[in-house]
């Protein structure tokens, strides 16, 4: 409350609890903050709601494109061992998906676009997947520790590898579509209505620094620090020696006689 106010009309104004100019601004301030964050709780609400949707049987089905993963060899399903290797196809098996039966992929070779078979491999866990995938003693023997370079060479791992792969081999099956999830419109339509409203007023870095405390994309200098920082970066000696002249003329000082107590003559490179 200001001052003056309280000495013109007394202390009986302060029941009152009139704001200054200064609190209805700030009030507003926290008004809007906080219907930002009523609305980025609506947001997380609707994508928990879209994410629930059940899933309905589709009639009829239809095929998209081919699947395919690895299955025990036809020797290997009836020998002795076939209920270990598979527990452990069930752990380490990989699917993988292709519009063509054959798995073909369009690359080009010596200058020339050439069809080659896609390539697909056996899960190979690190070390600490390994671990959660419970394997028995009998399985743990038939995996071998390999070191595997990652991030361009800069990180070291540990992976496990199956040793007889060759008892596994690939199968391709048709892709059928049996179950669909049904679209919510009015979950849709005020989704796109909340994305719009803070994209078009530019609001997602605020919230986001609501949320987090910080600006993720705020930058690291300003522009004017970095210009004052790097003033004399790519650029020649000579005109280093203007600016630098230019400088001491507002100090009242020659270029030369700076030179003179900041660099040694017998030093060479200076």
């Amino acid at each position: 409350m200001n001052t003056k106010l309280i000495q013109q009309y007394g202390e009986e104004i302060l029941c009152y609890r009139l704001r200054t100019a200064r609190q209805k601004k700030r009030m507003q301030y926290k008004d809007f903050e906080k219907k930002l964050l009523k609305i980025n709780r609506e947001e997380r609400k609707l994508v928990i709601k879209q994410r629930n949707i059940r899933w309905e049987p589709l009639v009829p089905p239809f095929q998209r494109g081919w699947k395919r993963h690895f299955v025990l060899r036809e020797d290997v399903a009836v020998s002795r061992r076939a209920e270990l290797f598979e527990n452990i196809l069930k752990k380490i098996n990989t699917e993988d998906w292709s519009h063509r039966r054959d798995f073909k992929v369009k690359k080009r070779r010596y200058g020339q676009k050439k069809y080659i078979v896609k390539g697909q491999q056996l899960l190979k866990p690190y070390d600490c997947e390994f671990q959660a995938m419970n394997f028995s003693e009998d399985e743990r023997k038939l995996f071998h520790e390999v070191i595997d370079y990652e991030n361009g060479g800069k990180q070291i791992v540990k992976r496990y590898v199956f040793s007889e792969p060759w008892r596994f081999v690939l199968r391709v099956r048709p892709n059928m579509i049996t179950m669909v999830k049904k679209n919510d419109a009015l979950i849709e339509s005020r989704q796109k209505e909340i994305c719009n409203y803070l994209e078009r007023n530019k609001l997602r870095e605020k919230l986001f620094k609501l949320l987090h405390g910080y600006n993720v994309w705020r930058p690291y200098y300003s522009k004017r620090e970095y210009k004052e920082k790097y003033v004399y970066k790519n650029k020649a000696f000579s005109q280093v020696l203007y600016l630098i002249n230019e400088e001491n003329k507002s100090h009242g000082t020659t270029t030369m006689e700076k030179i003179e107590w900041t660099t040694d003559p017998a030093t060479p490179g200076t």
